[in-house]
């Protein structure tokens, strides 16, 4: 797709909305500006009790399970929010705890990047949560820390004995204490990427997420999967042959 689009002259971007959220982009100008000193550990984190789509538990169709779903947008944003260092090595953990018989992908999983300048990424995700979606990041730098939560700083406390409609994305129920959020949407960051997107096709902006990207977060995948399956640390570049889903790297992983 690359060097297709490279030929043709042909915009290839990449959609990752965490590069748009506004607490995210808060906390990365922030860091930018030196606010955190040298930063040396970025976490980023999401969790659900489960995708509502029946093809994410199908791993014939899906190619894996959470990490595959999810650990996507935490590899590109540690990626991004460091500058783009060079990825090292790649160490994964994956389990299935909460849905062993609905898939047979992990709805479980720890990620941890090892970049060139000395940073680490760290990336959790999981479909086994109950309770509705969590997505957070931390920064930790030696001049200062910063927590970024993106339900809980534009939520509404709520109480309801009989419950109501809608609180957020995940949430089973609204009885009792809730924690319903408002311009979700917003808070994600979907309408802003999506005029990114048109404003580059119309020349006005520069690609804040490349193809280039997109290929380097597959491949951490890859070796996500292949290092959950040997247990041990995978260097990049990984580049395995004839492998059908990235999945079949943590059933049985190359030599």
């Amino acid at each position: 797709m690359m060097e297709v689009c490279r030929k043709q002259g042909v915009l290839l971007a990449y959609a990752e909305e965490l590069f748009f959220t506004p607490k995210y982009l808060k906390a990365k100008e922030m860091a930018d500006q030196g606010a955190f000193g040298k930063v040396y550990l970025v976490k980023q984190s999401e969790k659900h009790s489960g995708p509502h789509a029946g093809w994410f538990w199908d791993v014939d169709k899906s190619g894996g399970g959470v990490f595959m779903d999810m650990g996507c947008h935490g590899i590109a944003f540690c990626y991004w929010f460091l500058g783009r260092p060079k990825i090292k090595s790649v160490y994964c953990q994956m389990g299935i705890h909460a849905h062993p018989g609905k898939t047979k992908g992990e709805d479980n999983s720890i990620c941890i990047l090892e970049f060139e300048n000395g940073a680490i990424g760290l990336i959790e995700d999981s479909w086994a949560k109950p309770g509705g979606m969590d997505d957070t990041a931390e920064i930790y730098g030696t001049g200062g820390v910063s927590y970024a939560d993106l339900h809980m700083g534009n939520a509404l406390p709520t109480f309801s004995e009989p419950g109501y409609g809608y609180a957020v994305e995940k949430a089973p129920s609204t009885q009792g204490w809730t924690y319903p959020v408002f311009e979700e949407h917003w808070n994600y960051g979907l309408p802003q990427e999506l005029r990114h997107f048109a404003r580059c096709v119309r020349g006005k902006e520069t690609l804040r997420a490349t193809g280039e990207d997109g290929r380097l977060v597959q491949e951490v995948l890859l070796a996500g999967y292949q290092s959950a399956g040997t247990g041990r640390k995978v260097e990049l570049p990984f580049r395995p042959m004839g492998v059908k889903k990235p999945i079949d790297l943590w059933w049985k992983p190359l030599p």
